[in-house]
């Protein structure tokens, strides 16, 4: 299928690897699956980026990614193309080419003036749901897999956010409502403390008052004539 874009349904297969273990979008249980296109086993360009992607095949585990090399061939290629390298990296075998052509990594190519058919060096990162979250349409051998890694980790930031952002949403209507609720109570407490001191002053005044009016009462009978009873 040619021109297949991102944010379209991948393609889903199941292909082999040298060992008869199969791999393919909907064969894994990964985050993401990185399907990396390379035209032909044990040839200089795809060497260095099947040494890359198995040098960094841990930090692809890491971020929850199945990395699954595709190209022509078949299981005795790859054996000898893994067993000459070290290679860890699965690679399978599309020896009829139909999900090269599904994924629009198979058609003419040119080299030194003649024309002929095979796989192009193109990488797909499909998500978890199916979907192609990202394609590498011109691939340099040297260093894609670091440039693979970036973009996962840019996938990632752009979950965490929309994960974040909704959750953040939640958290503050949350907090909001106490707030305000906490206002009314606070206002009543201040409204009653200041009542209870006006109170208090009245109180204080009236006893003020009465205990300045009893000493008077007593000053006022200290003054007052003893009067002598005479006996008749």
């Amino acid at each position: 299928m040619k021109g297949i874009r991102e944010g379209a349904k991948a393609p889903t297969f199941k292909l082999q690897d040298k060992d008869g273990s199969t791999y393919g979008v909907g064969a894994t249980k990964s985050d993401f699956t990185v399907l990396y296109f390379y035209p032909k086993d044990d040839t200089p360009g795809c060497t260095i980026e099947a040494q890359d992607f198995s040098k960094n095949l841990k930090d692809f585990k890491t971020r929850k990614a199945t990395v699954i090399g595709v190209s022509g061939g078949d299981k005795k290629t790859k054996q000898k193309f893994c067993s000459k390298y070290g290679l860890t990296v699965p690679l399978v075998s599309d020896a009829d080419f139909s999900v090269s052509r599904a994924y629009g990594a198979y058609g003419e190519k040119k080299f030194m003036g003649r024309a002929y058919k095979g796989i192009f060096r193109k990488t797909f990162i499909v998500d978890s749901k199916g979907t192609i979250a990202r394609i590498f349409d011109s691939v340099k051998p040297e260093g894609h897999a670091r440039e693979v890694l970036k973009a996962l980790d840019e996938l990632r930031r752009g979950d965490l956010r929309r994960g974040g952002a909704k959750a953040g949403a939640t958290k503050t209507s949350k907090v909001a409502t106490p707030k305000s609720a906490a206002k009314k109570p606070v206002a009543k407490v201040a409204k009653r403390s200041s009542s209870k001191k006006v109170t208090t002053k009245k109180a204080i005044a009236k006893k003020a008052t009465t205990k300045k009016a009893t000493a008077k009462k007593k000053t006022a009978s200290k003054k007052l004539p003893t009067r002598k009873v005479t006996r008749r």
